[in-house]
């Protein structure tokens, strides 16, 4: 059933994008009119960069303009200013808007953060980027498992201080080890894809379980410590909810193998941090490699930052210089889903934010 509300669809692009890509959006169909103002978008400082330059000001008139557009739009690619606040500016300016595409993969925080009541939040829909990140999140897992089967964090030591040590010290065959993936989402399976390829044995967590092939075993996360226990190394892709706040405490770290290799890329708040730490003190956890912290940027007084078996990351590695390209073509197919009248894909959650 088509989109009947009107004979038009109008698209506001409020972040920046090149312009061969918006040409793509174009393309979608006859009845979409792109609204698209490169001036009044701040110029990236690197590919997929949503936020832009922070210097970029707009002038007044400028601004005007900005907001004029967006609130003649029915669809928006991306939150205005890619913030909270512009978020909830445009839910109260543009009564025709019905649907957001956001940047993120995880873009509940973000919803929620603008404050907006339910009742507002009804209005109109809001999906995620989810799956377009798929890919980078999870070869950089497997750096994070090889890193720590393969002591790649001694190595650097032993090479910073010159020393050749006068035994050798055997690496781990990652062949034949087991994985635990908590949350098989399009991050987690794509992460247990490589991980196959690899030679590993990969068991899981999933909100609805149920049989998933190339997956030894399915669980809840109410199941976890017992999946950890013959796990050689752990990749967290959940996002951080209220039912996953501080998930990876002190007892699933204590359920876990002694040496067990430990990678997030999914959100900080999933882990106990100082329940972390003491894992990696008392060697439960062999080594952590981090992309995603409690509270970032990650403080200056962490102790994450110096500790020896921890790789910290600031939050970048979803990222590609394919991003841009893989966000339009997304949000493409998506705009054909919604002209069609079909339901779309990883909307936001509203009650759960995620």
């Amino acid at each position: 059933m088509m989109n009947t509300m009107t004979t038009t669809t109008t698209v506001a692009i409020a972040v920046p994008l090149e312009a061969e890509l918006v040409e793509r959006i174009r393309a979608v169909d006859p009845s979409v009119t792109v609204l698209y103002e490169p001036d009044l978008l701040p110029p990236e400082r690197f590919p997929a960069d949503h936020t832009g330059d922070p210097d970029f000001k707009r002038t007044p008139e400028q601004e005007e303009r900005y907001w004029d557009m967006l609130n003649k739009a029915d669809v928006l690619y991306g939150f205005p200013n890619e913030s909270p606040a512009g978020l909830a500016r445009i839910a109260g300016s543009n009564p025709r808007l019905q649907w957001i595409h956001a940047m993120a993969a995880g873009a509940g925080g973000a919803v929620k953060a603008s404050g907006l009541e339910q009742e507002t939040l009804q209005k109109f829909k809001v999906t995620t980027s989810a799956g377009v990140h798929a890919l980078p999140l999870a070869e950089f897992a497997a750096l994070g498992i090889l890193n720590g089967f393969k002591r790649s964090a001694e190595l650097a030591v032993d090479q910073a201080a010159r020393t050749w040590p006068e035994l050798r010290t055997p690496t781990r065959l990652v062949n034949g080890s087991t994985l635990v993936v908590t949350g098989l989402g399009e991050i987690g399976l794509e992460t247990a894809r490589i991980a196959r390829a690899l030679g590993m044995k990969v068991s899981g967590t999933k909100r609805n379980v149920e049989p998933i092939e190339g997956i030894d075993e399915v669980a809840g996360n109410d199941c976890l410590a017992a999946l950890l226990a013959s796990a050689d190394a752990v990749v967290n892709t959940l996002p951080g909810t209220p039912y996953t706040e501080k998930l990876f405490n002190r007892e699933v770290f204590g359920a876990m193998k002694p040496g067990t290799v430990f990678v997030n890329v999914g959100r900080g708040t999933v882990v106990d941090e100082d329940a972390l730490l003491e894992a990696l003190d008392n060697g439960q956890v062999g080594y952590a490699c981090l992309d995603v912290f409690a509270v970032e940027p990650l403080p200056q007084d962490s102790p994450l930052w110096n500790h020896p078996k921890v790789m910290v990351s600031p939050h970048t590695s979803a990222l590609s210089a394919a991003e841009n390209r893989l966000i339009a073509e997304r949000f493409s197919s998506n705009l054909r889903t919604f002209l069609d009248g079909g339901e779309l894909p990883h909307l936001v959650d509203t009650v759960h934010f995620y």
